[in-house]
């Protein structure tokens, strides 16, 4: 288990209390939790052998988990912004794009078949659902697709749809905007409200790669190298209580001679 270090408790919206907490993971990874509100994460990616300097595909896992500890509903998860460590690498060049229209209403296998050429990444999320009188535990699976270029970033078009109380399709179009420092990318984006407002993610989960060939050369989707002995990815969750928590993963890798 990481360790948990309260940073402040600030007002937000004149009446609303905010907690930054901080966990620094192990290799089991990382567990935060904030008055009742607990979030268990874990990623990993292989092969965990690269080089030190020239870049290798790999393929990156991850999972998240969102519960309380008396096992009411958490409150609903609005914001992730999500950090990528410098020896990484995304590359898109010839691959084939997905525009969210495309997606629009579409269940999942019509969304993977509709962009088949253009699928990054597969996984699960799940929901805890309450109307009056009656709570419900969704599971739908989440796609992620290579998306068009936004305001010079690239990004990721995600997903989902779920079937309780009705059917609804979530397209989430996700920026990867390069940056400079120990982070070489960022993701920020907004989660639509679950079943109208009266749904709460519980968990998520994605494997994110694919190998590919344009302009006569095989081409992976994520790269890696292993400069310093670690990968790290920095994430901070934004809840609609207004708790906010921040987390450090961090994964060693081996250096190849």
């Amino acid at each position: 288990m990481g360790r948990v270090e309260p940073l402040k408790i600030a007002a937000m919206l004149a009446a609303c209390a905010v907690l930054f907490a901080t966990v620094a993971a192990s290799a089991g990874g990382a567990t935060v939790r904030v008055g009742k509100l607990v979030l268990r994460a874990d990623g990993g990616f292989a092969p965990r052998m690269l080089p030190r300097r020239e870049y290798a595909p790999i393929r990156f896992q991850g999972h998240a988990d969102i519960k309380t500890t008396d096992g009411s509903p958490p409150p609903a998860l609005q914001r992730i912004r999500l950090d990528f460590d410098r020896d990484g690498r995304l590359t898109t060049a010839g691959l084939p794009v997905c525009q969210p229209a495309q997606l629009a209403g579409a269940t999942p296998q019509q969304a993977r078949s509709r962009c088949a050429g253009a699928l990054v990444g597969t996984g699960h999320v799940k929901a805890t659902i309450g109307v009056p009188g009656l709570r419900v535990n969704v599971t739908a699976p989440l796609s992620l697709f290579n998306g068009p270029g936004l305001s010079g970033n690239r990004t990721v078009i995600a997903h989902s749809q779920t079937i309780f109380p009705l059917p609804e399709t979530y397209v989430v179009t996700i920026p990867v905007e390069r940056r400079r420092g120990v982070y070489g990318y960022r993701s920020t984006f907004d989660l639509p409200p679950i079943a109208g407002g009266f749904g709460a993610l519980t968990h998520i989960d994605a494997k994110i790669g694919r190998r590919y060939r344009a302009g006569g050369a095989e081409r992976s989707y994520i790269s890696a190298r292993c400069s310093d002995g670690i990968l790290q990815t920095l994430g901070l969750a934004t809840f609609a209580d207004g708790t906010v928590i921040s987390g450090s993963l961090f994964k060693g890798c081996q250096a190849l001679p």
